[in-house]
């Protein structure tokens, strides 16, 4: 979808629709006033008539509004005026270009990013009414034989900004929106293809070509001689049931100004989990090919920020294969030994993603990295902590925690910090190995933490759970994109902060 800005008085633009909110209690908005007056009163009449009440996400339609040069005006409900705050906002602009999308109105011009949003200025309205919009026209149909047809689909949206000295805030704001967009789509797509096609070796070769659309991102790819050269045994088990070859991908970027230390993101990728032999019950095992949505994401972000052409040093890390059981699956009680030289003591081998992770942990000590963000799906306890609204996160950083549940914030990508004290460490004693990998389901998503925190004394690190909020079940079934504006928005804040190298 094509987006402009543009700021302009809405009864004067020439459009197939333009787009104005309504308060609850029936009070216009300041654009849907322009228009009333243009129109003799029209928009008055219809609202006393009891047509649109205002009511958050509400929608009315009207054809041929006199005085204006539209061919249509659409009237967005925003809900009670003082409480008008992010969350409203999103739902408003979905609202309206879910219509549009729906009704033939190929091009719009939308008033919505003129209403005034508690603490957000004009660059963070626009921001969000792309981000939202191109979320909204989203659609996963690359395995369908017969793809369906939308009559006439949104194509160009213009966003009203309320000055024209907001107009360049309003071009740099959509050129961000669009790049976390995109890297969200690239996400939710991998995300939404099956465990057949999306295989440890088909992830590989999309980070190979989404190097080769960005050349200031270099990929690197070990298969499992490299893998086994660097003592990689608790990544290794996990792959050990499948007949699908591991793949560790390396992303780099460098376009920081001097040279700095990097932001490392490791990412979990379980391209299919079965639980391997603590296998997993057979309702809704079709989700876990979501598995590797950590993984997804950190591709994403990649695709951001070099769309962006962020002046940062990002290097990403994916451990990549699938957990199945077999006759040469790890077995519970079997002990491995990661990168770290560490032992653990496999209790269950459902716990895998902190088995990979562990080792691609050890594996970014050699970048001297600014910070570490790892990111997985890897709990149902944070799923009953948190449900599908944040996502938990776990840090060795207080510094670094708030940083990354201050830019979910921002990014209506939210998060929330949980403790990782020394106290739950303990639930992973192992009588036969330096520790076990599991701990009882007791702060399940806190002794998952503290294993990887085991892997983490050299560098600030935190630990995003996304088990919650990287897919959704139900009639809107699919990956989300989550947590790829979090960690767009927390790396492009920190442009020129990290340290030299």
């Amino acid at each position: 979808m094509e987006f402009t800005i543009k700021s302009g008085s809405p009864e004067k633009q020439r459009s197939a629709c333009v787009v104005v909110g309504v308060f609850d209690n029936r009070k216009l908005s300041l654009s849907a006033e322009l228009i009333d007056r243009a129109s003799n009163g029209y928009i008055s009449e219809i609202i006393r008539r009891g047509d649109m009440e205002g009511k958050l996400g509400s929608t009315l339609l009207l054809h041929n509004v006199r005085g204006t040069l539209a061919d249509r005006v659409l009237l967005i409900g925003l809900g009670k005026e003082r409480d008008f705050r992010d969350k409203e906002f999103r739902t408003a602009v979905r609202s309206a270009v879910t219509l549009l999308n729906e009704t033939g109105s190929y091009e719009a011009v939308i008033y919505l990013t003129e209403e005034k949003v508690k603490r957000r200025e004009v660059a963070w309205r626009v921001e969000h009414a792309v981000i939202v919009a191109m979320d909204a026209v989203y659609r996963f149909e690359q395995m369908k034989s017969e793809p369906a047809e939308v009559r006439r689909p949104l194509r160009k949206l213009t966003l009203s900004v309320p000055q024209r000295s907001d107009l360049s805030d309003g071009e740099a704001a959509t050129a961000r929106g669009l790049a976390i967009a995109h890297g969200m789509d690239f996400a939710r797509d991998l995300g939404n293809l099956p465990g057949n096609v999306c295989t440890p070796s088909y992830l590989a070769d999309r980070a190979l070509e989404l190097a080769r659309e960005f050349p200031d991102i270099k990929a690197r790819i070990l298969e499992r001689k490299e893998i086994e050269d660097l003592g990689m045994g608790s990544f290794l088990s996990v792959t050990n049931g499948s007949e699908q070859p591991p793949r560790f991908i390396i992303l780099e970027y460098d376009r920081s100004v001097r040279k700095q230390r990097p932001f490392v993101l490791v990412g979990k990728g379980i391209t299919f989990d079965s639980g391997g032999i603590s296998i997993k019950p057979a309702t809704d095992m079709d989700q876990m090919k979501f598995d590797m949505c950590g993984a997804a994401s950190v591709l994403g972000v990649f695709r951001t920020i070099a769309e962006l052409k962020s002046k940062l040093n990002v290097v990403g890390l994916i451990a990549a294969c699938e957990n199945l059981p077999s006759g040469r699956a790890t077995k519970p009680g079997d002990i491995v030994k990661s990168m770290s030289g560490q032992t653990v003591e496999v209790l269950n081998t459902d716990a895998e993603g902190r088995l990979i992770l562990a080792d691609a942990l050890t594996y970014a000590e050699r970048y001297e990295p600014e910070a570490v963000v790892d990111v997985a799906t890897l709990t149902g306890a944070i799923v009953i902590a948190l449900g599908h609204v944040a996502c938990g996160v776990f840090s060795n950083s207080d510094a670094l925690a708030r940083a990354l549940v201050g830019a979910g914030d921002d990014a209506y990508d939210r998060a929330w910090q949980l403790p990782l004290w020394e106290d739950y460490q303990e639930g992973l004693n192992s009588n036969f190995a330096d520790f076990a990998n599991v701990a009882g389901r007791a702060g399940g998503s806190i002794t998952a933490a503290c294993f990887l925190s085991r892997f983490t004394k050299k560098y600030d690190w935190a630990h995003l759970d996304i088990a919650g909020i990287a897919w959704k079940d139900g009639k809107d079934k699919g990956a989300t994109g989550r947590p790829v504006p979090l960690l767009a928005t927390w790396l492009l804040s920190q442009e020129g902060n990290a340290a030299p190298q």
